[in-house]
């Protein structure tokens, strides 16, 4: 997922599906697609189901974070095909000429499919929507169990509550944990203002004696074992684990929150361009996205798969599928530039030295 991380990176899915990791040697009728995604961020069947339709062979990496999966793209010594990069790093990848125009005639099912409010909340970091098809979606919120705390968490703040000292779960991602505490201030979530990112800084310090842990797919076991009373999780993981502990709910907080797109994406050394458009219409198709959905539980933009969820509690949820009109102060991350990144950087080294 976003994330369920891969316990292997090249770990084979499916043994028809996946030859490898990165490996480029031909295969299928009609040659291979050379993608790189999330661990545990697609059905395994969808590659057999794309395999058996087109000929072409899939060829399968993963990555961790999409601060892995750059440099490794930028190098260009691995030439992959499809990329699934999130919002800010599709913004950044733009910006430094790694990915090429789509040519949404050649990808008709994405034209077709996904929903016209996605791609406007992708054209903050997709001008046009020219280079990035939405893939998955979400947002960012407090889990919590609803046996473990007195009353149920509505702000960012609850999560510096003294009484839950060692009790509090936290992203150990160093965007995800400035957003909370820039959103707990009232402060942009893109913020480069040095004394607003000071002030994070230092909220970020004073709750560290009451977190258990920073964790990133942990969080899934812990909060279905009871072992916190409250952590920062994405929507996706928060429907899972609220399928596995009836105890645990989720909320977005009213201070507003990061809401997310994952997307495919073309590299500019693609060797194989034409299969790149054939994986990417194939992924767009209803059936299949459904099918993604249902295995990885995050919200998918394809709003003719959304008409086939045949589960009508699932089909209107509230944590898939948000009605974003009623929450205040929803922000995308942006790519702030290597000064930027080098700020947060540098305010991470401070939270995490103290």
């Amino acid at each position: 997922m976003k994330k369920f991380i891969a316990l292997l990176l090249c770990g084979i899915l499916t043994a028809t599906a996946l030859t490898g990791c990165g490996s480029s040697s031909a295969g299928g009728e009609n040659g291979e697609v050379i993608v790189y995604n999330w661990g545990e961020y697609i059905d395994p069947d969808t590659i057999t189901m794309f395999e058996k339709e087109t000929g072409i062979k899939v060829v399968y990496d993963e990555f961790e974070t999409n601060e892995i999966m750059y440099p490794k793209v930028e190098a260009g010594s691995s030439a992959y095909d499809v990329v699934c990069p999130s919002d800010y790093m599709v913004q950044k990848m733009i910006e430094n000429d790694l990915i090429q125009e789509l040519d949404y005639d050649r990808i008709p099912n994405a034209k077709e499919n996904i929903g016209a409010e996605y791609y406007e909340q992708a054209a903050a970091y997709d001008p046009g929507n020219k280079y990035c098809v939405p893939y998955c979606w979400g947002t960012v919120g407090i889990i919590y169990n609803k046996t473990l705390v007195d009353t149920p968490p509505t702000k960012w703040a609850d999560l510096w509550d003294e009484k839950y000292s060692d009790e509090i779960l936290m992203m150990d991602s160093i965007k995800d944990c400035f957003m909370v505490a820039l959103k707990k201030n009232g402060f942009s979530s893109n913020s480069l203002d040095e004394s607003e990112l000071q002030i994070a800084t230092e909220d970020l310090i004073a709750q560290k004696p009451l977190v258990q842990a920073y964790v990133v797919d942990q969080v899934r076991d812990k909060m279905i074992g009871g072992e916190a009373a409250m952590g920062v999780m994405f929507s996706g993981d928060a429907l899972y684990v609220m399928s596995e502990n009836e105890d645990l709910d989720f909320v977005i907080p009213e201070e507003g929150t990061n809401v997310w797109i994952d997307g495919w994406v073309i590299p500019k050394n693609a060797p194989n361009k034409e299969n790149a458009e054939k994986f990417i219409d194939f992924m767009c198709h209803p059936d299949v996205a459904l099918k993604n959905f249902e295995y990885i539980t995050y919200g998918t933009p394809n709003t003719a798969a959304r008409e086939l969820i045949e589960d009508e509690d699932l089909k209107n949820s509230p944590i898939a599928f948000p009605d974003l009109t009623q929450y205040n102060n929803l922000e995308t991350f942006l790519y702030l530039g290597e000064d930027g990144e080098e700020l947060y950087n540098k305010y991470w080294k401070e939270v995490m030295s103290n």
